[in-house]
């Protein structure tokens, strides 16, 4: 991974992403799907020193020290799981090319919220972004993953 270039092809991004939006107000050109998920994963990577798996792989996005890490990425309100993480980091990307850290925990206090209900058509449980914030609170500093390279 180019480290040197890499925070700026994101930030450039994002700078054509304003540049759209200025010029063709109340339309918004806010990267969406695949391309939200992987900018997230690639941004947890590079801050967090992990090693990305192949795309699609079933049980986790990354892996760091034998852990098994799933990375969500959203500029939304909430994200869903399809099935229990090892490990969760949830990340809440800005329009700078930054992110906020949502959750960085064991996925089992995640997929306890789900507990007694049933599996939505779509196969995946929805959570909001403040509960995850109120369930990080709970989490020590030790069980989470932790930063190589600062966030802006």
């Amino acid at each position: 991974m180019d480290r040197e270039n890499f925070p700026r092809l994101v930030n450039e991004l994002y700078g054509i992403v304003r540049n759209l939006e200025a010029m063709f107000p109340g339309r918004h050109f806010t990267p969406d799907g695949h391309l939200v998920g992987s900018l997230g994963e690639c941004l947890a990577a590079y801050h967090y020193g992990l090693e990305l798996l192949p795309a699609s792989t079933i049980g986790g996005d990354a892996q760091k020290a034998g852990l098994s890490i799933e990375i969500k990425a959203t500029q939304r309100s909430a994200v869903g799981l399809r099935y229990q993480p090892e490990h969760l980091l949830v990340l809440q990307l800005d329009q700078m090319g930054g992110f906020k850290e949502v959750y960085n925990g064991p996925g089992d206090m995640v997929w306890k919220e789900f507990d007694g209900k049933t599996k939505p058509s779509n196969g995946q449980y929805r959570i909001a972004l403040p509960r995850l914030s109120l369930l990080m609170e709970h989490i020590p500093r030790e069980r989470r993953l932790r930063m190589v390279i600062p966030n802006k």
